[in-house]
């Protein structure tokens, strides 16, 4: 199907695996096991931080904002990846592709900005203590939180945006899982400069903001954990970073992987994304959101106390 531009366009199709049949069920079955895992292991965790009056502290309310994020964000495209197994190159309409770029765009985008308020919150808890229940009153981390998911979307917004009005012509394959953006963005007959140089402006604003933040932070921290004169001190102090400082890690190095990973090229120099460049695509957007709330409650006492608390309670109610 050949579209001309935008206003005769139908609608794009999602190669995914349809090359790979024999993988398509396995990857099925995996990545809905994986997303069954987040909805549950991040369910429970907003739960818990809502229900438990011991846990309507800062750090948890950014946490439950975490844990919804990471929902919504592989709710944004995981059914769309399991229908494309069942469904060999799955059409997609061009709004339901468009809905779907500015979904997944703002939460990535959300969960940037908001890894680096939970950093500051952190900061503020460990180096300045005594004024912690002043600086991050609820006036306070309530709007830092509600401006992250508004900057996100204002981002995917813009974005998607410059996307949208591009005209397409030729090829309608998407050789993707779901609408990435840049994969769409190829298949546009004109030129996407400014659509690349907004990219890359947004990556500067919400990768390298966030992560100069995130940086900083931990810089004063880790000299602020270091000058406690014991050592009993000094891990009670780290304990109550150790489980955001992981997430970032985990966040950031999949994505540094990801995008740093050398991609393979025909004999024409022409840019190919093979399987496992999708494979490694995929995976990023579950990953973190299913390690998320399996770290937070392995490493955090408040966290497994109030989930025993909440289970108690249930078996006592039945």
């Amino acid at each position: 199907m050949e579209l001309t531009n935008q206003s005769t366009m139908t609608g794009f199709v999602l190669l995914g695996l349809s090359d790979h049949p024999k993988l398509e069920k396995m990857f099925f079955v995996l990545i809905l096991l994986m997303y069954l895992v987040i909805l549950l292991g991040n369910g429970v965790l907003i739960l818990v931080t809502i229900l438990d009056s011991h846990l309507h502290t800062p750090m948890y309310f950014f946490l439950g904002n975490l844990s919804f994020l990471d929902i919504c964000y592989t709710t944004s495209s995981i059914p769309l990846v399991l229908d494309g197994f069942l469904t060999p190159q799955k059409t997609i309409s061009f709004s339901g592709c468009t809905l779907q770029m500015f979904l997944s765009f703002a939460m990535g985008a959300t969960e940037c900005v908001l890894l680096g308020m939970m950093a500051l919150d952190r900061y503020v808890a460990i180096c300045n203590p005594l004024r912690y229940p002043v600086v991050m009153r609820k006036s306070a981390y309530v709007p830092m939180a509600a401006g992250s998911w508004v900057a996100g979307g204002a981002n995917s917004l813009v974005q998607i945006s410059l996307a949208a009005q591009l005209p397409f012509c030729g090829d309608n394959i998407i050789n993707h899982f779901t609408c990435e953006i840049l994969a769409v963005l190829k298949l546009a007959c004109a030129d996407i400069s400014i659509n690349i140089i907004s990219m890359e402006v947004g990556d500067v604003i919400f990768l390298g903001v966030p992560v100069l933040l995130i940086l900083v932070s931990y810089i004063f921290i880790i000299t602020t954990i270091l000058r406690i004169p014991s050592a009993e001190g000094q891990r009670k102090a780290f304990s109550t970073c150790s489980a955001h400082l992981t997430v970032v890690i985990i966040f950031y190095g999949t994505l540094l992987f990801m995008y740093a990973k050398p991609k393979s090229k025909d004999p024409l120099g022409v840019d190919k994304q093979d399987i496992s460049d999708k494979l490694i695509s995929l995976f990023y957007g579950v990953l973190t959101p299913m390690l998320n709330p399996i770290i937070y409650s392995l490493r955090n006492k408040d966290v497994k106390v109030a989930m025993k608390n909440l289970v108690s309670q249930k078996c006592l109610a039945q």
